[in-house]
């Protein structure tokens, strides 16, 4: 098997960057990823899928001996880019990289998966066990996992096991990093910055939020990562007028959920302590991740153990395990096995000037499909 699968790979070397750069073109933001699911369709069906599905969240999936069955094993890539673009995006080939927004993180490992969903097509003689290949929508950013928790909802009590290839082969999730992120407004009166002069600044009154938050302790538990940001922030009207008004985007992480927990205690109190008559606090809770559920640590292991092999395999090198956030988060936390790792390598993820090894796409063809068989076959 090992040797036909090294061969297929070589054989659909040039037709794998060939794909990639047009795919990387597409653009894709988070809901609004329309024009990649198309592209992905269009190219399915020409390779004569008849059963390809597209889901209430814009998922696409390929089922394979699906029907009536459990016990499926998801593998999944995920659609949408960390880039607002509604036009093409560039893409340019240079000294053996491909460089484009998005180019790896995922675009690469959607296009790889799309031609292991192909080879399976023309051997679906060789499958023994239920697979659902998906391209999925809305991993990033406040997509909030939307596709993934769409595919959890409808294959509710099926799924076995699920791969997400995201990122490089470089290193293998091993745990879900879980998240809550908020949007928080301030309103205040405001006014004319000379006439009304005294009157309450929404844009100070955020900035004192700010500086609380930067200065609350992280909680301090063995083994577990605790961090925090505020990443956009904004407001007001003209330099010449009070703010009335500022908003900013605030989040919190932790694979431990005990932790988030403790940071949601101590938001509470900042919010509840700054909150006056000069300036009032709303907040809308726009994403959340969880983090890990009762997974059963044997079958974890297992799955974890044979996608280092794999790795390993090819490369030679054994990859780190790490928790991270990523489309498992979801099936974790449902008590389902998965991981999370990619078919390339590269970097600058979520830059303009992301890029990836071209030599590399090979390897990572070798690694993702061989584990796709390893399940399936």
């Amino acid at each position: 098997m090992r040797t036909k699968i090294i061969q297929w790979c070589k054989e659909h070397r040039e037709e794998q960057l060939a794909l990639l750069k047009e795919l990387a073109a597409v653009p894709a933001p988070s809901h609004q990823e329309e024009r990649r699911v198309e592209y992905i369709c269009s190219w399915l069906n020409k390779r004569g899928f008849s059963d390809v599905i597209v889901d209430e969240a814009l998922n696409v999936i390929v089922p394979f001996s699906v029907d009536g069955e459990e016990d499926i094993t998801v593998f999944m890539a995920h659609t949408d880019v960390v880039f607002p673009d509604l036009t093409p995006l560039p893409v340019k080939e240079e000294n053996g990289r491909l460089y484009a927004p998005g180019v790896g993180d995922d675009t690469a490992n959607v296009a790889s998966l799309m031609l292991c969903a192909d080879y399976l097509r023309t051997h679906r003689e060789e499958i023994k066990h239920p697979v659902l290949i998906v391209f999925n929508s809305c991993e990033e950013g406040l997509g909030n996992l939307k596709g993934v928790r769409q595919i959890c909802k409808t294959y509710k009590g099926k799924i076995k096991e699920l791969i997400s290839f995201d990122g490089t082969y470089d290193g293998i999730v091993s745990g879900a990093v879980g998240s809550e992120r908020w949007k928080v407004t301030c309103t205040t009166c405001g006014g004319h910055s000379y006439g009304a002069f005294g009157n309450p600044n929404a844009i100070a009154h955020l900035s004192g939020m700010v500086v609380s938050l930067y200065s609350q302790p992280i909680p301090d538990v063995p083994e577990t990562r605790t961090t925090y940001n505020v990443g956009t922030i904004g407001g007001g009207t003209s330099v010449n007028t009070i703010a009335q008004n500022a908003e900013m985007l605030y989040e919190y992480r932790s694979n431990d959920r005990g932790c988030l927990e403790q940071m949601r205690r101590q938001f509470d109190t900042v919010m509840e302590e700054l909150s006056s008559e000069d300036a009032s606090f709303e907040r809308i809770l726009v994403g959340e991740r969880p983090c890990g559920g009762d997974v059963d640590p044997q079958k974890m292991e297992e799955l974890l153990k044979l996608c280092s092999d794999v790795i390993e395999e090819y490369t030679g090198i054994r990859p780190p395990h790490r928790p991270s956030s990523t489309d498992a988060n979801i099936p974790l936390s449902l008590g389902i096995p998965a991981t999370c790792f990619g078919m390339y390598r590269g970097s600058g993820a979520h830059t303009r000037e992301e890029y990836l090894e071209i030599d590399s796409l090979l390897t990572g063809l070798q690694i993702g499909l061989t584990i796709i068989t390893d399940f399936c076959c």
